[in-house]
């Protein structure tokens, strides 16, 4: 990697939330690179992230940026073309910036980020053509396909533009996931159909969640906030049975 890609690739984490709104962890504070960063990651996937509405988080930077470079970062999010909808939940300082701002606190995301509590590794850049291993680095044992007993069970096809999101368990979906659709779970999610739109299991950072399909079409799966996106999906899993798991904050796919 170049000296140029680390320098933008080190300019912020971008992760899902439980209702698929972005998260923009700032890890320095330099405009110009997070524009460029997150333009990256909207030309790489323009339908995903185009107008995505994102939460800034400023919770990782050594002290609060001025109000004056807070407006600049916002502006880098617009620039890029996400929308900024608020600021990450964090101290009193955070609070007394939002009100200021005028730009509302989002709570839910703090936790996920809270300085150590097993900070994830920064995520990859969306890799479609990126090769995924023939099997799990662990086993995939019965008691990791096992049904929960805590499930919600959907009988019926997920439409596009429908949101299914199950609170503190499994989801199970009995038919297809369509493109637009997404299914959002605290546990793993389990597709016994097509798999076209969004999964997002583990929503509240549970990392040993995980993602099955007997028809993997995706346009994004993510775990605890790790996140792929398929634009083209790799030919060695598109209509497959799969599961996607997380390994050392790796999102990891293979065939089933």
């Amino acid at each position: 990697m170049s000296a140029r890609a680390e320098s933008l690739e080190a300019a912020c984490d971008l992760r899902f939330g439980q209702v698929g709104i972005a998260c923009v962890r700032v890890r320095r504070v330099d405009a110009a690179a997070l524009v460029e960063e997150l333009e990256r990651r909207v030309r790489s996937a323009p339908q995903m992230f185009s107008r995505t509405a994102v939460v800034l988080d400023l919770s990782h930077l050594p002290r609060l940026p001025d109000d004056g470079m807070v407006d600049a970062l916002l502006e880098a999010i617009r620039a890029a073309g996400m929308l900024p909808v608020g600021l990450a939940y964090g101290t009193s300082e955070t609070e007394a910036l939002a009100e200021r701002m005028n730009l509302p606190l989002i709570a839910k995301f703090r936790a996920q980020y809270e300085p150590g509590q097993g900070d994830a590794v920064p995520v990859d850049p969306p890799a479609p053509a990126r090769q995924a291993p023939a099997a799990p680095t662990a086993p995939a044992s019965d008691e990791a396909n096992a049904p929960s007993t805590a499930q919600q069970h959907i009988g019926g096809a997920v439409r596009s533009g429908q949101q299914i999101y199950a609170r503190d368990r499994d989801l199970v979906v009995m038919a297809a996931v369509a493109n637009g659709a997404e299914v959002i779970a605290d546990g793993s999610i389990h597709v016994y159909g097509g798999l076209r739109g969004r999964a997002m299991a583990g929503a509240q950072g549970d990392e040993s969640a995980r993602i099955f399909c007997t028809d993997f079409r995706a346009e994004l799966v993510a775990i605890a906030g790790h996140y792929r996106v398929f634009e083209d999906i790799p030919k060695e899993f598109e209509g497959q049975a799969v599961q996607c798991w997380l390994d050392n904050g790796k999102l990891m796919i293979a065939r089933l």
